[in-house]
């Protein structure tokens, strides 16, 4: 994003942000829905839990919309919530006994301890029901990634938010930014890959019932007509 670019984004908040501050639900509504996405994404990366990433997410917005008059505009709406939004996953992580879950987000020090699909309208049950799988599937090892490998991924690769800009929401120099993505991605082949694996060698699956249908088949069809039946279908012979 350009200098220019990001003045007119933060006169932007600014000039919604006040309209909230003087009373207009509608411009609040309207922040949830341009942020919802985003910061649903941030929090459930931290907590790896759907209904827990929605309390959290309701809890910061009502924190946001009580004190969005300390917004001073000296950083984008967008990091400014998304750092409301770390606090309170990281409240709620303090109060289920997990303190050292969140530190890889805000700590780089601890660095050296962590080691689309495009679908289409017209598809087939099938089709979406694979592509579920995948999905599931995938979002199964992004939460088994290191939380501060895990938070960079959802932030850069799933939200697509510029280096600046999650360096910026994670308060995170903009070198580790990469290097986590990078390291994430890594990870993420790795795992991904094991499961491939694993997935070839049932393809095509050959289960007991398909066996049992084949064989049956087969032997039908080699069995011979018992003698009653064998000259059923057949031309009589002319009589001399």
């Amino acid at each position: 994003m350009t200098p220019l670019a990001r003045l007119e984004v933060i006169e932007d908040d600014r000039a919604l942000a006040q309209r909230v501050v003087d009373g207009d639900r509608a411009a609040f509504e309207h922040v949830m829905r341009r942020y919802n996405r985003r910061l649903y994404r941030l929090a459930r990366a931290t907590l790896r839990d759907d209904t827990e990433a929605e309390d959290a997410l309701q809890e910061a917005y009502i924190a946001a919309y009580r004190h969005l008059d300390r917004f001073r505009g000296e950083a984008a709406l967008g990091t400014w919530l998304s750092r409301l939004v770390l606090n309170e996953c990281l409240a709620r992580l303090r109060r289920n006994t997990r303190r050292n879950a969140i530190a890889p987000i805000i700590s780089p020090a601890a660095e050296e301890r962590l080691e689309d699909m495009a679908t289409s309208t017209l598809e087939n049950p099938d089709d979406a029901a694979m592509r579920d799988e995948m999905r599931e599937m995938l979002e199964r090892r992004i939460d088994e990634l290191p939380d501060g490998y895990r938070t960079v991924f959802v932030l850069r690769c799933v939200e697509e938010l510029s280096v600046e800009e999650t360096a910026a929401c994670l308060d995170l120099p903009e070198a580790t930014v990469r290097t986590r993505q990078f390291r994430a991605r890594s990870l993420l082949r790795e795992s991904l890959a094991r499961d491939l694996d694993l997935a070839e060698r049932d393809a095509f699956s050959f289960d007991g019932a398909r066996c049992d249908r084949i064989v049956a088949g087969v032997m039908a069809a080699l069995t011979p007509p018992s003698p009653a039946n064998a000259g059923e279908g057949e031309e009589p012979s002319p009589s001399p």
